[in-house]
């Protein structure tokens, strides 16, 4: 009796922990590199375990903002025992002030590696449009 008595307090310091763990990697932005080309700007976010369909890429005011809810799969034969991973994951990333850039031609693609590439080119004249990007899947 002890024993179950200390397993289950166990499974409920882990759980906590594991609950606790997600809401900071949730309020935690995610990880961004902004790169610039020529032609381009290119946004790398840290996206692991993202599909296509959990991710909303929206670009405004000079700032491309990414939104990821992925979907924790439940599998067969398996209880959850410790729920680490934050479910939603934001970030962002903000162009140098006065950029130009034609958001309607942006471009999102999800890696195999676990990243979300937002590629938005530069643009010959301001067009001051606010534009969304489709996320797509590549392999």
């Amino acid at each position: 009796m002890i024993r179950e008595v200390g397993e289950s307090i166990g499974r409920v310091v882990l759980d906590g922990i594991g609950r606790a763990a997600g809401r900071v990697q949730e309020r935690r932005p995610l990880s961004t590199d902004l790169l610039e080309g020529d032609d381009a700007y290119l946004a790398v976010f840290d996206a692991p375990g993202a599909r296509a369909g959990d991710v909303d890429v929206r670009f405004d005011d000079d700032t491309v903002i990414v939104r990821v809810d992925r979907f924790r799969e439940l599998r067969e034969g398996y209880d959850i025992r410790f729920p680490g991973r934050g479910l939603s994951l934001s970030g962002s990333a903000t162009l140098p002030a006065g950029t130009d850039v034609d958001a309607d031609d942006a471009e999102a693609t999800l890696t195999d590696e676990g990243t979300l590439e937002v590629l938005i080119p530069k643009a010959d004249v301001e067009t001051g449009d606010e534009g969304d990007a489709d996320a797509s899947e590549s392999g």
